[in-house]
């Protein structure tokens, strides 16, 4: 889940001004429960929900996936939630596969033309090379072995066939922004979504990906800070995920696998 990269005194100003009612009530769990999903079911395709910046992310992570190159190309979505992704890769000709561990997510992603699979990150169920194009997004963090879970995405992509991930910095700065002060603010982050100990360094995911063949760069982002201080204040609207030169807080990998 983002919590933006802005200054903490103006995101601390303008959530205060934000209102109770945007978060819903939902039972105590563990930092990174996988049942918080289900918990939190109805708030995947609600246009003021506490999941709704996971929309902005899929867009930006949409951005790297070129139209399919074939006849019958397969994308795979390891950590698709309720499909988040499905609108914007619609009409790029894929074969959309989505996996994750959360039913209450895959009935909803199901019900956006992506074909679904129940299965944690690290133990992904489909054949070797059967991606033309794997995602990852915002699921790295919420892994225990995530070096089986970036595993697992190098094995199913075909060789030449594009990695696009993003996920959360394992920083001070990232776990303050996200976690302390994400996490306490109406209508911010789902508290205890996040545990911090699981955040990934960029050096973590390059090195891991290697290992496997995918050679990746990458490059920092965060939300466009006058359309976030809107939606903020109003609840309307999409937010433009835009580079930054900082990966402190929220990066993104893009990359290829190499040759068979």
């Amino acid at each position: 889940m983002l919590c933006p990269q802005v200054c903490p005194i103006a995101y601390l100003r303008v959530t205060l001004n934000n209102v109770a009612r945007f978060r819903p009530t939902v039972p105590s769990r563990a930092r990174n429960d996988p049942r918080q999903y289900d918990d939190l079911a109805g708030e995947w395709w609600r246009p003021d929900g506490q999941l709704w910046p996971l929309h902005w992310l899929a867009a930006a992570r949409a951005r790297h996936v070129p139209p399919a190159s074939r006849v019958g190309a397969v994308l795979v979505d390891i950590g698709c939630g309720a499909g988040l992704l499905a609108p914007y890769v619609a009409s790029k000709g894929y074969r959309h596969i989505g996996v994750d561990v959360t039913r209450s997510a895959l009935e909803q992603a199901a019900d956006h033309g992506v074909l679904v699979v129940q299965s944690d990150a690290s133990r992904v169920p489909l054949a070797d090379g059967c991606a033309d194009v794997v995602c990852a997004g915002e699921i790295l963090e919420h892994v225990v072995d995530v070096q089986a879970a970036i595993a697992e995405a190098c094995r199913v992509l075909r060789p030449g066939g594009i990695f696009v991930a993003d996920t959360l910095n394992a920083t001070a700065t990232s776990r303050f922004v996200v976690v302390t002060l994400g996490e306490s603010m109406a209508g911010g982050a789902p508290r205890g979504i996040h545990d911090p100990n699981l955040f990934v360094t960029p050096r973590v995911l390059i090195d891991a990906c290697a290992r496997h063949g995918v050679s990746v760069r990458i490059g920092g982002i965060r939300p466009a800070v006058p359309q976030f201080l809107r939606f903020m204040l109003t609840r309307r609207g999409m937010v433009p995920i835009v580079p930054s030169r900082s990966t402190a807080i929220l990066y993104e990998a893009v990359g290829v696998k190499a040759p068979a």
